[in-house]
């Protein structure tokens, strides 16, 4: 039987792909990749053409292998690809601990770099600088029992972050909320409300049912007039995964931060570092842990009397004092009397066909780039379609799908992930590919997905980290694309096109209201464009919350205290947050971004590179958003050049200077 895993030459045949095709692929191309290996440690002359060429060859065809599996993980999640991904992920982890312990290929990276290094192009240098780090960082220097016991640790994080990212999904899905009365749904939006009623009928109920997902929630915790739904949804939502709410003690990750927290900080003593925030730190912009602390007490020093205020003014709004899942909903309804604008008032003027046509007209303008969508690509459910992205002279250059609906089986949030990452070796060449997944309302009927400006702000988000996959122009897959890149800058591209969604050069592009075709009126873009401030402070004022939340979890783990993570919690509350927090809330049983995530000892990154974003946008803020010769500077700059250049000389090289954090408060209506 043809395993369809193993046919990387083409886009994944996603209508052939099955849960048991997974295990033995990667187990084939595991075993090539090993003989690979012990070939290459033979050689007596290690080059830059006979070892890291091949490697890098090897590499792509495993990350091609496995990459439809642990896609489908995230977007179908069922108990067949589940089991799958569970199965692979630790035959993952203990070859990525052979290859970085690999005492051979170490020492010919090292001699080729002695050798060939002042030859070789700056990326390729670039590369095998990383590759030393990274071996440094697996344990290479450790003796045997040490390097042992670091493979072990890493695979048990590889299971234990899988099982997190499970617990949270079958938490949520667990989640059923059937509605007899249509008073209590006063406040929710049509399509909301409809979705409601076919999920009723769908699963025999007469009603509305609502379950946990992601526009869900946003719709109720914003729209829902009656307090007691509110709530209702509200402690579902904060209590996923944990030993409260609907679930209590069903899927608790709270063990499993317990164990996740103990082996990240003994994985960083066997390499040497105090703690694991000094790990993380050592492949980032940012270098130090007082750095980071700095960087979020600033951001909270300026912050919080502006969000002070803005809760003091929006509880004199309610004319109460506001609970938790009260904040939501009077934010939107004070925006709305402010500016007599709100997210529900939008959506008839945002329907996704409408969004997508101006959002690929933003990037042809700025990069010359086309995007046209290609019929007949196998998708893993239908409502998935797939683009080609094309150069000014018609060459397909990359390619996406877009995933943009959410599903039961598909986790929440948003995101980016590679199918495909770019190469061009001696041995063949490969065009970046994408997955982009939203989790939007999905239509009712023959009408469209209708968008609320929240929801085309994160479809700009995903789309610039496609960007940086799809227009690299370095050669080797190891560092194209995000890989490579500091982690801390890796958000860069994707806050940068958030800007677009503000501009009144861009609202007219993607706006058309869903039944006159209308653009977006000029006073309601004008008032649209007002709300960008309107609780600014709180909002970063949450950011550095979680932020400095993560951080002081990592670098004060003590083996013999344990996590300690309600008092870390609380203390950090204490000293940033200024809106109340509910007694049953249990957020870091749900916080899949830092454990199970890319983001561990990390979260910090959204709010450093939000920085990178609003000033490298007041450049196109002084020349023209669509300024050629400013799209092309930042494209040659930042998006061609993934890993191959240092993230800050990649942003002195865009911006002449290094970056000022008077652009983002300048950006959120604080001066500077």
């Amino acid at each position: 039987m043809t395993n369809p895993l193993l046919e990387t030459t083409d886009l994944p045949a996603f209508d052939r792909i099955r849960a048991e095709h997974a295990r033995p692929a990667l187990e084939r191309v595991l075993a090539d990749n090993r003989a690979l290996v012990a070939a290459i440690a033979a050689q007596s002359e290690p080059r830059f053409e006979n070892v890291v060429v091949p490697l890098e060859e090897a590499s792509h065809r495993l990350s091609r292998t496995f990459s439809p599996i642990g896609h489908l993980n995230g977007v179908e999640n069922t108990p067949e690809l589940r089991a799958a991904y569970n199965e692979c992920v630790p035959l993952l982890a203990e070859y990525a601990a052979e290859i970085g312990q690999s005492a051979a290929l170490a020492s010919a990276y090292r001699r080729i770099l002695e050798r060939e290094g002042p030859r070789l192009p700056a990326e390729a240098r670039q590369l095998i600088t990383n590759a030393l780090r990274d071996f440094r960082l697996a344990g290479i220097e450790l003796p045997p029992d040490r390097q042992s016991r670091l493979r072990a640790i890493l695979q048990r994080l590889a299971t234990l972050g899988a099982k997190f990212g499970e617990n949270v999904l079958d938490s949520a899905r667990a989640y059923e909320r059937v509605i007899d009365d249509p008073a209590q749904l006063a406040g929710l939006p049509p399509d909301v409300v409809a979705r409601a009623a076919a999920e009723a009928a769908a699963s025999g109920r007469t009603g509305w049912l609502l379950r946990l997902d992601q526009p869900t929630y946003v719709a109720v915790m914003n729209g829902a007039e009656s307090p007691a739904l509110r709530r209702e949804i509200y402690e579902a939502w904060v209590t996923r995964a944990s030993d409260r709410g609907p679930t209590a003690n069903r899927y608790d990750n709270a063990p499993l931060i317990e164990e996740i927290l103990a082996s990240r900080h003994e994985l960083a003593r066997l390499l040497g570092f105090e703690t694991f925030v000094d790990y993380a730190l050592s492949t980032r912009m940012a270098k130090t842990r007082e750095q980071v602390r700095r960087f979020l007490a600033d951001l909270a020093e300026r912050y919080r009397p502006a969000a002070l205020a803005e809760f003091a003014e929006l509880e004199r709004f309610a004319g109460r004092r506001l609970d938790p899942w009260d904040i939501a909903f009077y934010s939107e309804r004070l925006k709305r009397h402010r500016f007599q604008v709100s997210q529900e008032d939008l959506r008839p003027y945002f329907p996704l066909p409408k969004v997508l046509d101006g959002l690929f007209a933003v990037a042809a303008r700025l990069y010359r780039i086309r995007v046209r969508e290609r019929a007949g690509v196998a998708v893993w459910d239908a409502s998935v379609h797939y683009y080609d992205v094309e150069d000014g002279a018609g060459r397909r250059v990359a390619g996406f799908y877009l995933d943009p609906y959410a599903r039961p089986l598909k986790r929440s949030g948003a995101w980016m992930d590679e199918c495909v990452v770019a190469k061009r070796l001696p041995t063949g060449h490969a065009l970046p590919v994408a997955y982009l997944v939203c989790n939007f309302t999905p239509p009712v009927g023959a009408a469209p997905s209708l968008l609320t400006h929240d929801d085309v702000r994160t479809l700009f988000h995903e789309f610039g980290h496609g960007l940086h996959h799809m227009l690299t122009e370095v050669s080797y897959p190891s560092i194209a694309g995000i890989n490579g890149v500091a982690w801390d800058a890796v958000e860069l591209p994707s806050q940068f096109m958030e800007n677009y969604v503000w501009r009144p050069e861009v609202l007219p592009l993607i706006s058309a209201h869903v039944d006159s075709g209308e653009p977006l009126p000029a006073a309601l873009l004008e008032r649209l464009v007002g709300t960008r401030t309107f609780n600014a402070a709180l909002d970063t004022l949450r950011q550095v919350e979680l932020a400095s939340f993560d951080l002081e979890l990592h670098a004060n783990y003590d083996p013999d205290r344990g996590a300690n993570v309600a008092a870390t919690l609380a203390e950090v509350r204490r000293r940033v947050a200024v809106t109340p927090a509910a007694e049953f809330n249990r957020l870091p049983s749900s916080f899949t971004h830092v454990f199970s995530g890319g983001y561990a000892a990390g979260y910090y990154s959204y709010k450093w590179a939000e920085v990178l974003a609003a000033d490298a946008f007041e450049a196109f803020e002084e020349a023209g958003v669509f300024d050629l010769g400013s799209a092309t500077r930042f494209h040659d700059s930042i998006l061609a050049r993934g890993g191959s250049l240092d993230a800050m000389d990649a942003f002195i090289a865009f911006r002449g200077r290094e970056p000022d954090v008077g652009a983002l408060l300048r950006q959120t209506g604080l001066g500077g």
